[in-house]
């Protein structure tokens, strides 16, 4: 069932950490499986019923654009005339009722920047706020129910990251346990999907030097506005080639928690 909710996504970075794979595309169109990642942040919202959605474009960002202009013809199969460049669909995506507003907000911009200039496209009292690099398990309807339960202007989803190196477990001088990049169980990060209230604006300045991490989550901390939701199971972000292999090497094997439909 539909929702009337939109889905703001964060497309615009550079993606520098992945100077290899992001010399010539956008971040969010690196493939996972052989989709975009956007594409399966996506399909998680639009699984539970959010289909509509604002893409924050910076960096390549006309790439993307033409990513979607041409879906239905590279993801299915249709018959070209060329005489009249008519062509014919014989199969619609399974996205066919997907809503997509691009918005040009700049190849300098900051996150917060990124979402005040969108300001204008959000008409409903909520919207929802998450970054094109990172996927979850997380049931997106818990967690606009936990949001709406407890009137804060914002929420913030709190996952437990992956360890960046091997956890060992010393007795003594000898290693008794090795766990090549477990997941932390103790301490949350800021994993995105938030939702936020209209007043998330006026946190916000349109300067390319904005940061919605810093300064406006801050003051909206300092004034008692931010609530978490613990999320206790899977997410992972896309950072570096190594976590790009795990999350192919997830989807391949058929066991990737994220993946939905």
């Amino acid at each position: 069932m539909k929702q009337n909710v939109k889905v703001v996504i964060l497309c615009g970075g550079r993606g520098t950490r992945m100077r290899e794979e992001t010399e010539y595309r956008p971040k969010p169109l690196i493939e996972v499986g052989g989709r975009p990642i956007l594409w399966h942040i996506m399909r998680t919202y639009a699984h539970y019923g959010f289909h509509d959605f604002i893409l924050c474009l910076g960096y390549r960002g006309r790439a993307i654009k033409e990513y979607f202009l041409n879906y239905e013809i590279m993801t299915g199969d249709f018959t070209l005339h060329l005489n009249d460049g008519q062509t014919e669909l014989h199969k619609r995506s399974t996205e066919g009722d997907w809503v997509v507003t691009f918005a040009e907000t700049g190849d300098a911009a900051q996150t917060g920047s990124r979402v005040k200039q969108i300001e204008n496209y959000i008409g409903e009292d909520l919207f929802m706020l998450t970054y094109g690099d990172g996927v979850a398990d997380i049931d997106i309807n818990k967690l606009i129910a936990f949001h709406r339960s407890h009137g804060k202007i914002g929420t913030v989803t709190g996952v437990h990251p992956a360890s960046r190196f091997g956890e060992l477990a010393v007795k003594g001088t000898m290693v008794k346990e090795f766990g090549e990049k477990p997941q932390v169980t103790e301490g949350f990060i800021n994993g995105g999907y938030f939702v936020f209230s209209r007043e998330i604006f006026r946190y916000l300045r349109a300067d390319d030097d904005c940061y919605l991490e810093r300064e406006p989550l801050e003051n909206l901390t300092r004034d008692g506005e931010l609530a978490v939701f613990c999320h206790e199971g899977f997410w992972q972000c896309m950072d570096t080639q190594r976590e790009l292999e795990i999350l192919n090497g997830m989807w391949s094997s058929g066991k990737a928690p994220w993946r939905v439909g």
